[in-house]
């Protein structure tokens, strides 16, 4: 307990220890004599919650509801004593997780599924603070999956990779997102998993020590233009690898994957991310075809900044090296909830509550979760709602380009008449055909990351060809086109 005042006293030096204090005896009693499957006390599970959401340097209110957020449902206690205790804005934090924690994969039908993704998001757009509890409350129990059975653990795993793991990235959650896929991975996959541990590891090795040998020399020149900075390898997620070995262009041929190990160079500023590329192109060449990503200038639409570029690294070896600010990195790490602490560290003119509000209603990362809210009321069938969710709210995501530079989140597979009407409904009407990158394609073509897509508009209004739906993706593009084939009709 006194490590985790430790911890928040870091970066939040006003914290209230005597409401956290509190809540610590309070799950005490709550689950007094309650136990886990490993035989370890319950308690135990709350204050590794609470320890993870400090170290995501969340607000005094999430972290005392991360104590309290089993009290009610699992424990001794009630509601009644909750609002008693530690008041409206924290026992609605614990209400929101009781309904995030309703959603089950397991032993549930889909109706009953359906209706609790529907809760958790509409929890959602009223606190975000909500799914983050839930996410450092699920990153334990993945940690801990051992101790289950082991069809829980099939169950748990695949509920974790398919709704929770997806969350986290859409937030911007990347290393929480990261963690609770390579966790779910060998109880899914469990022979996959053996085979890419033994077959990845010397192909580790090797990348370890090419990106060694760059990094010092990269320090010495860094040093030299005055550009004060720190190194670090990061080894690339080992689900995130099988993934990308699956690809049919890489075929599992693990010598195609640059960024096995990346250099990530962390500096004060945003001119010396610039400057520190200059230097890094100096240093090694880069690798022309690969490109550089400048994530920095454009964001990607979850927050991410950052900006990548491919070198030809030590003996030839190409290496993918990225480079941010401490806040970027921050950021990129734990996404919205790092976004709390920097928006509360840029507010000290206002109160605490107001901070509160403030940070936590980032109206470009809420988007999306207050579309799913809305959805909520346009679609009344469970299945279509699900098919909208996975493919709208929790699929791999892409970011395509205006010809003015202005960018679209769009699903994975997404065609220019998504892109369209992404953009907005009307020119759905006007659509006659479309050109990425300077060349015309087909409307059903798919979309990559950093295509930029030009609509060609008819003088006229025209009806959407009811051979679109057959392609495209987005519930939006689709609604669209069935209404005007509705009205048409």
């Amino acid at each position: 307990m006194e490590n985790l005042i430790k911890k928040i006293k870091e970066y939040n030096p006003e914290v209230d220890t005597a409401l956290i204090r509190k809540a610590y005896r309070f799950a005490q009693d709550a689950h007094f004599g309650h136990k886990r499957k490993s035989g370890e006390p319950y308690f135990i599970h709350l204050l590794a919650t609470a320890m993870i959401l400090s170290e995501w340097k969340m607000d005094t209110a999430s972290i005392v509801a991360g104590f309290l957020h089993d009290s009610v449902e699992d424990g001794a206690a009630k509601r009644e004593d909750l609002l008693k205790e530690f008041g409206e804005t924290v026992t609605g934090l614990v209400d929101g997780v009781t309904k995030v924690g309703e959603i089950h994969l397991r032993n549930s039908t889909n109706e009953e599924f359906v209706e609790n993704l529907r809760k958790m998001f509409l929890a959602m757009a009223r606190d975000l603070r909500v799914v983050t509890i839930k996410l450092a409350d699920r990153l334990h129990n993945m940690r801990t999956l051992e101790f289950q059975p082991p069809q829980k653990q099939k169950e748990v795993a695949r509920e974790t990779l398919e709704v929770y793991a997806p969350l986290a990235e859409r937030l911007g959650m990347g290393e929480v997102k990261g963690e609770l896929e390579d966790l779910s991975f060998p109880y899914l996959f469990p022979e996959d998993y053996k085979w890419l541990k033994s077959y990845s590891a010397p192909a580790y090795k090797e990348a370890e020590d090419h990106v060694r040998d760059a990094k010092r020399k990269l320090l010495t020149n860094l040093a030299g233009e005055n550009i004060q900075a720190t190194i670090h390898g990061r080894s690339k997620h080992i689900y995130s690898l099988y993934r990308k070995l699956l690809r049919p262009e890489i075929n599992k041929d693990i010598s195609q994957i640059h960024d096995l190990v990346a250099l990530r160079i962390l500096v004060k500023s945003v001119e010396d991310c610039y400057m520190a590329l200059g230097v890094i192109h100096k240093t090694y060449k880069p690798v022309p075809a690969l490109g550089i990503s400048d994530y920095i200038a454009v964001p990607k639409p979850n927050g991410y900044r950052s900006i990548h570029t491919k070198v030809f690294g030590p003996g030839g070896r190409i290496i993918e090296i990225q480079i941010r600010t401490t806040e970027m990195h921050d950021e990129a790490e734990n996404g919205v909830a790092a976004h709390w602490y920097y928006s509360h560290v840029k507010n000290q003119s206002l109160s605490s509550a107001d901070r509160d509000k403030k940070a936590f209603a980032p109206e470009d990362k809420l988007n999306w979760v207050k579309q799913i809210a809305n959805w909520q009321k346009e679609v009344a069938d469970n299945r279509e709602f699900l098919q909208t969710l996975k493919i709208d709210a929790l699929s791999h995501r892409i970011f395509v380009f205006t010809p003015k530079g202005d960018v679209k989140d769009l699903p994975a597979g997404a065609t220019p008449i998504d892109f369209a009407y992404a953009v907005h409904t009307d020119l759905g009407k006007h659509l006659g055909g479309a050109k990425v990158n300077g060349k015309i394609v087909p409307l059903d073509h798919k979309l990559k990351s950093g295509n930029v897509c030009e609509i060609i508009l008819t003088k006229e209004p025209r009806k959407p060809n009811a051979d679109w739906l057959e392609f495209v993706v987005t519930n939006l593009a689709k609604r669209e086109i069935n209404r005007r084939e509705r009205k048409s009709a």
